[in-house]
């Protein structure tokens, strides 16, 4: 069973979008606070009245090319934004069996993974489990993050999946193979 990808590497990806946004949005609200000081006239160096830029001192490309860019930032800090938010994957009908097959299953994907999921969630050390199954009904693939402690043993934690929910699912789908990717989440706090 292969594992997932490298959760340091994604927790730190995470951590640095954190980062970077909690800087933007300290800048962000230091130059707004900036300009309403400014703007009540409480910063001796700046005069009350006067512009941000001389309208005289730049061409007028200049000020076209300054709102193309800001158009340009805000378009991306849309679509950063709509990164950020957790997509969940939709449960699609499956079929069970090959077309070839006199008969034919179909399942609800969320059905079929709700009881493989409730096995890993009741071992030793697991305090969540997140099953997907995906692909075409004749070759489907198995997708789990498991959520455990951090003092879990993590060899005998996937021999148990290997051996007793993943065969449980196979048997139960009536599938020889059943490929299984594994991501390994570790909890902050030991098990209770």
């Amino acid at each position: 069973m292969p594992g997932g990808g490298d959760m340091r590497t994604r927790d730190g990806v995470a951590r640095w979008n954190r980062v970077l946004l909690g800087v933007i949005g300290v800048g962000l609200t230091a130059v707004g606070g900036y300009a309403v000081v400014a703007h009540f006239g409480r910063l001796a160096w700046v005069g009350a009245d006067s512009g941000v830029v001389s309208s005289a001192a730049l061409p007028g490309w200049v000020l076209w090319a300054i709102v193309g860019v800001a158009g340009v930032v805000g378009i991306g800090c849309v679509g950063w934004v709509g990164v950020q938010v957790p997509r969940r994957v939709r449960s699609v009908r499956w079929r069970a069996r090959a077309r070839e097959s006199v008969d034919t299953i179909g399942i609800d994907t969320a059905v079929a993974c709700a009881p493989v999921a409730t096995d890993i969630e009741s071992y030793d050390g697991v305090r969540e489990a997140a099953v997907r199954l995906s692909g075409p009904g004749s070759g489907p693939g198995l997708h789990l993050v498991v959520t455990a402690a951090p003092d879990v043993d993590v060899s005998a934690l996937r021999e148990r999946i290997g051996t007793h929910a993943v065969p449980r699912l196979r048997r139960a789908l009536e599938l020889e193979e059943l490929p299984v990717e594994i991501e390994l989440r570790l909890a902050r706090e030991r098990s209770r």
